[in-house]
């Protein structure tokens, strides 16, 4: 994907990257596989938003060859927890290799400036004041009773939860999180997040 040249904080960059949110639920827990490795688990659905469309698709696990060449084409992945549990979980399923590919973890970015890890929920109860709308050993059980609907549901809105901290930390140069002692803020440094020298897409890693 051709970017155009333009300062690190141009909104030009954020329009022409192709970012991806992500979010996985799985079929199965930690307890289920003996191991806390997040690659051994199965994958029941998950939700991307693609900047290019301004769109929310869901995609089964017998749905994922229609995800790769969207990801292939990315510039940037984002998440919450995702370089840790996500990317990882994916990546068992691609023929090629998606840590390749930028990746921006807000659970990451944030626990480099506390030393400590903080809750999708509790960032998203104090920067946006709304909290999740479950959890996933909620969608384990939905996925055992095939309450697809509910997973799919449950998925897009942690997407759309993920996204809307990332754009407010983008802007902000910070985000919100509710703890004990009421909300706190936490200051980033996102002048290198879509940085055109830190972006670039994987361009096709499957080997054909």
């Amino acid at each position: 994907m051709q970017l155009l040249s333009k300062t690190e904080n141009s909104p030009e960059i954020a329009r022409n990257m192709r970012k991806i949110v992500l979010d996985i639920e799985t079929k199965n827990t930690f307890q289920d596989i003996g191991r806390n490795d997040p690659s051994l688990l199965d994958i029941s659905l998950l939700v991307i938003h693609d900047s290019v469309t301004d769109t929310y698709t869901s995609y089964l696990e017998e749905d994922l060859p229609k995800l790769w060449p969207i990801l292939e084409s990315a510039d940037m992945l984002i998440g919450y927890n995702s370089d840790h549990f996500d990317i990882p979980l994916l990546n068992r399923y691609y023929a090629g290799d998606l840590t390749q590919i930028k990746s921006l973890d807000l659970l990451v970015e944030i626990r480099n400036v506390l030393g400590k890890r903080v809750k999708l929920d509790q960032v998203a109860e104090g920067t946006l004041g709304k909290k999740k709308s479950g959890h996933g050993l909620e969608a384990i059980e939905w996925w055992k009773a095939r309450e697809i609907e509910k997973i799919r549901k449950y998925c897009e809105d942690d997407v759309r939860i993920t996204k809307e901290i990332y754009d407010y930390a983008l802007k902000n140069k910070k985000i919100l999180y509710k703890d004990l002692g009421g909300v706190q803020p936490v200051k980033l440094d996102t002048s290198k997040w879509e940085a055109t020298e830190t972006a670039f897409s994987l361009n096709h890693t499957l080997p054909f």
